[in-house]
Formats: C-alpha cells, sequence, structure tokens
C-alpha cells in the first residue's frame, strides 16, 4: 500500500503533464473545442496506460521519452512516444526551456514557433493551425477558405481541364441537339408533303 502512494506521488511529481494553458488558449481563440491529439500522439493526453500515453510505454520509449525532456535547447532533434509530429517539431524548434517559459504566454508560442512549416502540406503554417484551433496534421482541417484557394492552386490544371472538357461536352452536345432537330423538321416537311 506504501509503496503505490509513493509511486503515485512521483507520477504525480513527475514531468509526465501535458500542458493545458496551450490547448486553453488555442481553444479560447479559435472557438473550437480542442483536445490534446494536437500535439500529443493519445487524444487523452499523456497520462495513462492507452497507446500513446506513459503507462503503455516500453522501455525503448520510455528511454526516447527522457531523451525529448533532455532537449532544453531548440534545434535537439526529439522522438518523444508521447508526442506527435507536431509536438515533437515545436520541442525541436523552440526548445523544452523556451517551451516551459511560454507556459504564461501560450499565445506567444505561434511567434516563437514560425509560420514556415506545414507538417501536413495543406497550405494553412502549423502556427496558424494552433492559432485558428485546427489539427496541424490533418490536411483536410482547417479554415475552409484557406483550404479551398490551397487546392485551388495545386489542383489548377485539373479545374481547368475539367472546365475545358465540360465546355466540349456542351458544345457537342448544343450540335448534336440542333442536327436532330434539323433531321426532325426536314423529314417533317418530306413527311407533310
Amino acid at each position: 500500500m506504501i509503496q503505490i502512494l509513493v509511486l503515485a506521488v512521483l507520477l504525480s511529481a513527475a514531468d509526465s503533464r501535458a500542458y493545458p494553458e496551450f490547448q486553453r488558449f488555442s481553444q479560447q481563440n479559435s472557438g473550437r473545442p480542442i483536445n490534446c491529439s494536437m500535439c500529443h500522439s493519445n487524444s487523452d493526453g499523456p497520462e495513462g496506460a492507452s497507446r500513446g500515453q506513459i503507462g503503455s510505454l516500453t522501455p525503448e520509449e520510455l528511454n526516447r521519452l527522457n531523451a525529448a525532456r533532455a532537449a532544453f535547447a531548440p534545434g535537439m532533434a526529439v522522438q518523444s512516444p508521447i508526442l506527435n509530429e507536431f509536438g515533437n517539431k515545436i520541442i525541436t524548434v523552440v526548445g523544452k526551456t523556451k517551451f516551459l517559459e511560454l507556459r504564461a504566454h501560450p499565445e506567444l508560442l505561434a511567434d516563437v514557433y514560425g509560420f514556415s512549416s506545414d507538417l501536413d502540406l495543406d497550405g494553412i503554417p502549423d502556427a496558424q493551425e494552433y492559432l485558428d484551433g485546427t489539427h496541424p496534421l490533418n490536411k483536410t482541417h482547417g479554415n475552409p477558405w484557406k483550404l479551398f484557394v490551397h487546392n485551388l492552386q495545386v489542383y489548377k490544371l485539373h479545374v481547368v481541364m475539367i472546365l475545358l472538357a465540360t465546355i466540349a461536352g456542351f458544345y457537342g452536345l448544343s450540335h448534336l441537339l440542333h442536327g436532330l432537330a434539323a433531321q426532325s423538321s426536314a423529314q417533317s416537311v418530306k413527311n407533310h408533303f
């Protein structure tokens, strides 16, 4: 019983918790419901025994977690098993020290992270998706207008080809109908006499 109590105290004191300040800011700023999966492997966050949570990690994954926790300076490659690609990229770009400082001002994370990264290649920078409350790893989750404009640019050749095919189809159909009408009226005149 004492061992369980000591273990519970150690786990609660450990640096295993997510940082809800960032989730709260993104949710309040965007007005969208946000869960932990924006940065974490598991939508319930890092605590627990499910996949992507600390209680389910293998010894090798625990070593990767500890290495990620030691990435205090920016530029250190991070592959934490409890973070998704966006969470790992934040720690790689910002560093753990600056990230912890930003807990007091989560609105500054986007500026510090920068607007050059777009992990899901949807045309919306990851930092903007953090501000918008959309998932930075889901290419179909984002501001609809921005996604439309991006997809229109990416697929402009397809759109032009579809328009040309549609115009050609209507042109051909129009001539077919005119031809049928002319043939029908000619046959009608022939049958009339």
